[in-house]
């Protein structure tokens, strides 16, 4: 689903990734923590093709069997588009649009029909227990259904990959559960993969896979049976 190898980020002289060595197999949940600046969004942000790594002997990056450091700016876009969703601390919803039009905006993005996004974005909100809100704009709905409307948006394109920034970091306690527990639904459901930089412990120990980032490279793994590998 996604190798990376040599991953590296410099910004002038410094060097926030140090060589990131990673392997995320579909239907998997991986959990990225560390201290702040450990380097966790900025390789989140590289896995997710927001940002580009710097050039280093070795590098790559394959997601879904594909060399996204090859493709043009323009097809990099058309493909993060249709293969990956995001969710952010902060929703990001467009203020001036409803839930359902904050949901369909990525699928009108990739052209597709209005008529069955519509239906299929109503679809997601039903799910997602936001039948009742789908013409809420977002500064009618409460944090947690701001940020399921965020999920349905990410998943509007049936990406095969969600990337997630401190999803729940803005979220209260019992809000940011039901957050987590929906995660766990969706890939059950859908075998949907996450990667998720996190600082909330309790959602990082559920991920099956968690990855601690120090100093800007992965120090260590542990397994969903809290069995820690050192890399």
């Amino acid at each position: 689903m996604i190798t990376a190898k040599n991953i590296q980020k410099y910004y002038d002289e410094l060097q926030v990734l140090k060589g990131v060595d990673l392997h995320i197999k579909k239907g998997e949940i991986v959990s990225i923590v560390g201290a702040s600046g450990a380097g966790k969004t900025t390789l989140l942000q590289i896995l997710g093709t927001l940002d580009t790594p710097t050039e280093s002997i070795g590098m790559k990056l394959e997601i879904n069997g594909e060399n996204i450091l090859e493709m043009s700016d323009k097809v990099l876009s058309k493909f993060r588009n249709l293969n990956l969703g995001f969710i952010f601390q902060f929703h990001q919803l467009l203020p001036e649009f409803t839930a359902l039009e904050n949901v369909c905006i990525p699928a009108f993005i990739a052209n597709k029909n209005k008529h069955d996004t519509e239906i299929e974005a109503e679809k997601l909100l039903t799910y997602l227990g936001l039948s009742h809100r789908i013409n809420h704009k977002p500064n009618e709905l409460s944090g947690g259904e701001q940020q399921r409307v965020a999920v349905a948006r990410a998943m509007i394109n049936k990406p095969a990959i969600i990337f997630a920034d401190e999803p729940s970091g803005n979220l209260d306690t019992h809000t940011a559960e039901n957050l987590h527990q929906l995660f766990f639904k969706l890939r059950d459901e859908f075998n949907q993969t996450f990667v998720i930089v996190t600082h909330n412990e309790e959602l990082a120990n559920m991920a099956d896979r968690k990855l601690i980032m120090v100093d800007g490279n992965i120090d260590s793994l542990v397994n969903a049976n809290d069995l820690e590998v050192r890399l």
